[in-house]
Formats: structure tokens, C-alpha cells, sequence
């Protein structure tokens, strides 16, 4: 499971990177009301999902070494 926490953080980050591109054309108030609403949001919300994943991955080991 923890290969997808690091999966989802990967694609974030390119698309933040493609979006760092975008910005070299698109610089405008839409773009930062644009970047404020979704990609700023997407970014908090990747970063507790993956904290998440990886206490999950953590949990589900422990279970899994207490079941042996």
C-alpha cells in the first residue's frame, strides 16, 4: 500500500511541475485564483492522504506480524 502513497505523491508533483509550465503562459488572475482553489487545496489534501496511506501500511503490518 505504501507504493501508492509514494505513487500519488509522484503524479502531484508532476502535475504540479506541468502546471509551473502552464504558468509561463497562463499568468493571470485566474490562473492564481485557479491555482489558490484547486491545485493549492489538492496539494493539502494529497499530503494527509498520504500520511494517511502510510500509517495504514503501518497498521496492516503490525496485524499482519501479530497474526504469525
Amino acid at each position: 500500500m505504501n507504493a501508492s502513497g509514494g505513487r500519488l505523491a509522484a503524479l502531484t508533483k508532476d502535475l504540479w511541475a506541468k502546471w509551473q509550465q502552464t504558468r509561463e503562459s497562463w499568468s493571470d488572475a485566474n490562473s492564481i485564483e485557479f491555482e489558490r482553489r484547486f491545485l493549492q487545496e489538492l496539494n493539502i489534501s494529497v499530503d494527509k492522504t498520504v500520511a494517511v496511506i502510510d500509517q495504514l501500511d503501518k497498521l496492516l503490518a503490525k496485524i499482519k506480524t501479530d497474526c504469525e
